[in-house]
């Protein structure tokens, strides 16, 4: 069983630093990201390893969850501390929460609309 992590935990390990890695497609992640996340889309998910610690929790998000399971199982298998977390970025959006857009991890500038990233 992958572990996951809920929105609110989710929101108050990124509010203390934690370290996002973002599984969507490239134009997915384009439009709009939680702030901070690293883009590393499932499929190019290997030639990201090199840099992901091994020394600290991975949070890793998609879209709704099936391909952050899939990646968090993944590094679990090659010794990384990863958790999915639930409902993705859809649901970190709908709550409100601050995402950016563009191909930077970025930090907040304005709240993304559930239309603009879907």
């Amino acid at each position: 069983m992958v572990p996951e992590i809920d929105q609110q935990r989710f929101a108050e390990a990124h509010a203390g630093g934690a370290l996002v890695v973002d599984v969507r497609d490239r134009g997915e992640y384009r439009a709009g990201h939680v702030p901070g996340a690293r883009s590393a889309p499932l499929s190019d998910l290997p030639l990201a390893l090199a840099a992901l610690p091994k020394d600290r929790p991975v949070h890793v998000i998609c879209q709704s969850g099936g391909r952050s399971t899939q990646a968090t199982s993944l590094l679990r298998d090659l010794g990384y501390d990863a958790h999915s977390v639930s409902g993705g970025t859809a649901a970190w959006i709908d709550a409100g929460r601050p995402a950016v857009t563009g191909d930077e991890p970025g930090t907040p500038t304005s709240p993304a609309t559930s239309e603009e990233t879907r």
